[in-house]
């Protein structure tokens, strides 16, 4: 009987109370507690390297202008053309000789001088280097056409050393030495033909509108 008993009295005990669920953290502080997690996880950010700087090419110095360098470069860039070689006297005067066969020439076609020819006969002749054929209408024409050739020659300083035929003005012969003047009425140069005796001879050109030029030889 007494074992009965116990056994109802065990069914007779208040029953055991359940443990009450935990609540759960409030939205908010979760929420509030999450940065301050991320900030414990994440680690500390190490500072930026500094990038090195490019290193500057230091420019070249020109060299001052007074400088040996830069009178040597001047120098070389600046170099003067080699002087031509020396010309012998005998170029010279035969270059002055041209240009008074071109002045005479000149001066013969401001008096409206007809078939100017310049004729170079250096080598050839031993008595002038240049001779300068020219022709008048007229014998008053001609003799106008020696006086203008030989006042020419003055300007220059040079005299003639001799005037042949100039009273007739048919054919007048004015000397200069290295250069002779041939001035012919139209009729005696035909006859005299001194063109043909030169035909080998070298033409200096001349621009006579009164005549066609003629080609060098």
């Amino acid at each position: 009987m007494a074992t009965t008993k116990k056994s109802s009295t065990a069914k007779k005990s208040a029953p055991a109370k359940k443990a009450a669920p935990k609540k759960a953290a409030p939205k908010q502080t979760a929420k509030k507690s999450a940065p301050a997690a991320k900030k414990a996880a994440a680690p500390k950010r190490a500072p930026a390297a500094k990038k090195a700087a490019p290193k500057k090419v230091a420019a070249k110095k020109a060299a001052p202008k007074g400088s040996p360098a830069a009178l040597a470069k001047k120098a070389v860039k600046k170099a003067p053309a080699p002087p031509p070689p020396p010309r012998s006297a005998d170029e010279v005067r035969r270059d002055e000789a041209q240009a008074l066969a071109l002045a005479l020439a000149a001066a013969a076609l401001d008096k409206k001088a007809e078939r100017i020819e310049i004729i170079d006969v250096y080598g050839k002749a031993d008595y002038a280097d240049f001779l300068v054929l020219m022709s008048g209408r007229v014998d008053r024409q001609v003799q106008a056409i020696a006086q203008a050739v030989e006042a020419r020659a003055e300007e220059r300083g040079q005299r003639a050393r001799s005037v042949e035929g100039a009273r007739q003005g048919q054919w007048v012969v004015v000397d200069f030495g290295d250069v002779v003047a041939h001035v012919f009425i139209e009729e005696e140069r035909r006859n005299r033909d001194l063109e043909s005796l030169w035909i080998d001879a070298r033409r200096v050109p001349f621009h006579d509108a009164a005549a066609p030029t003629s080609a060098a030889t």
